[in-house]
């Protein structure tokens, strides 16, 4: 009978890795056969179920990423990424020195993207492919954090989530800014393990190409930076050859970044030199960007958030440094943030980095509930939980629109007004995405970009006689901070057409 009983239970337990409970989709993960090549990696593939649903997971997230990708208009940043696209080289590095708050490294890759046209899916097409690319990333940061369920559940997470969907599918720094430090963390879980000079390298070497594409990269670096001389500070104290990683992986990204740097600092200070002009600010930087990176949903944020405190709490109990590096690394830049919105703009799109390290300890409670019930189904079931849980987001997302339409706008204005009709745009700056769509030469109207009220008073007297149209965003808020403009308008305009989202406001002046 007791031998009965052995036998059912290691049948049970049947494919379990070592050290892993017996919910694993498999057993240990398959060695690379012999020979190695593309027939390698395709018997690996036809072997691990891990890899089979990650290759499905990053089929599934490539899809959402790409479907429907030209069709919401560009707006305000997403103009401003094609404008500096379309400089040169060099152009878009001494755009720095001019005052840009973005270092050159995504213009760059989208002036090589310029080759194959300006449409709206193909400046977009970059995101798209490095959001994508995210998602095994996250797989295997789960698999440095604690084991191949956390790292699958963690992609999963990651493929449907709302907020990195959102921002895979815009022109803009921040899905590509999360791949490279996802890259970047993977290398630094594998240092802490191994503190060997190769992760060190490569550790150093994809926290600078993070900070080469967005400068807010540097709050998680530093926070890794922070971690990894806390941990090792002892051990560094008493040998000083065990320094040599740590100092490896600073040097390396201190070469890399050094020509970024000295600007880096000037536009910090510059940055924060007066009151922001929009963003959020204290404590909201915390509530509103929990929020968002857990899919835009208050109700999730507070499941993610018991889920984050639990995964962490039951990682510390197993392996507190990892534990504590998932804490720190979330923990530090919200701070850091919280203390900066005070100084300069603050969005929760700036901190999309924060997902590399929230969704996979969201993941982590899983260990314990395999521990507890001992099915395999619990994996399959969060990740299709993790489906689920996003469709009242990206239903939604998919069939209204939800960027300024300024495509709309364009048709709008095209219809009313006639040559010799006056387009002005407020602030002068809303030109950019205006111009994608609206051509003032085939229109035959006189376009104009302004900031203050003495400029629209001028450009009125100059023409009389000439019907004018005020094309106006809430960006108005930030370059007259005093409402002048906004109370003129008020007076002496009246609304013709509103987008949907309610983001562009076209007016007909009424004297």
């Amino acid at each position: 009978m007791a031998k009965k009983a052995k036998e059912i239970r290691q049948k049970k337990t049947k494919g379990a890795a070592p050290g892993e409970p017996s919910c694993d989709l498999e057993g240990p993960a398959p060695a690379p056969s012999e020979g190695g090549g593309r027939a390698s990696i395709v018997d690996m593939v036809r072997r691990s179920r891990y890899l089979q649903v990650l290759i499905v997971l990053t089929v599934l997230g490539a899809f959402l990423r790409l479907y429907q990708l030209g069709t919401a208009s560009l707006w305000l940043d997403e103009a401003s990424t094609l404008t500096f696209a379309r400089q040169s080289l060099t152009q878009i590095w001494g755009s720095l020195s001019a005052g840009e708050f973005n270092p050159p490294l995504f213009y760059w890759l989208e002036h090589a993207m310029l080759a194959f046209g300006e449409s709206e899916a193909v400046l977009r097409l970059i995101p798209a492919i490095l959001g994508t690319l995210t998602i095994p990333a996250f797989y295997f940061i789960g698999v440095e954090i604690l084991d191949r369920n956390t790292g699958i559940v963690g992609a999963a997470l990651l493929a449907f989530s709302p907020f990195q969907i959102f921002y895979s599918q815009e022109a803009r720094a921040y899905a590509p800014m999360l791949f490279f430090f996802s890259l970047a963390f993977i290398f630094f879980l594998r240092l802490l393990r191994s503190w060997g000079r190769r992760d060190a390298v490569l550790f150093g070497i994809f926290s600078a190409v993070a900070f080469w594409t967005h400068f807010y990269a540097f709050v998680p670096i530093l926070a890794l930076v922070i971690f990894a001389l806390a941990v090792k500070a002892r051990e560094m104290v008493k040998d000083l050859r065990a320094a040599i990683p740590f100092a490896v992986s600073i040097l390396v990204f201190v070469i890399l970044s050094l020509p970024l740097i000295y600007y880096a600092v000037q536009l910090f200070t510059l940055r924060t030199g007066g009151p922001p002009t929009f963003g959020i600010q204290g404590i909201a930087t915390i509530t509103m960007t929990i929020m968002q990176i857990s899919g835009f949903s208050e109700i999730l944020a507070y499941v993610f958030t018991a889920l984050f405190i639990v995964g962490v709490v039951s990682l510390f109990l197993r392996d507190r440094t990892r534990a504590l590096l998932l804490a720190f690394v979330f923990a530090f830049p919200l701070v850091i943030s919280v203390f900066l919105s005070y100084r300069m703009p603050m969005e929760p799109r700036y901190l999309l980095y924060l997902l590399s390290a929230f969704l996979p300890a969201v993941a982590l409670p899983l260990r314990p509930a395999c521990s507890l019930f001992r099915s395999r189904n619990l994996v399959y079931g969060a990740l299709i939980l993790a489906l689920v849980i996003n469709l009242p987001v990206l239903f939604p997302y998919y069939t209204t629109l939800q960027k300024d339409d300024w495509r709309g706008l364009s048709r709008e204005l095209s219809g009313l007004a006639v040559p010799g009709d006056l387009v002005v745009a407020l602030p002068g700056y809303v030109r950019q995405p205006l111009d994608y769509y609206y051509r003032n030469e085939t229109a035959g109207t006189l376009e104009f970009g302004f900031y203050r009220v003495e400029d629209l008073q001028a450009v009125i007297a100059a023409n009389p006689g000439h019907t004018v149209w005020f094309i106006v965003t809430g960006d108005i808020q930030s370059t007259d901070p005093q409402g002048l403009v906004i109370a003129w308008l008020n007076q002496h305009a009246t609304r013709a057409w509103r987008d949907t989202n309610g983001g562009i406001f076209l007016l007909k002046y009424s004297g």
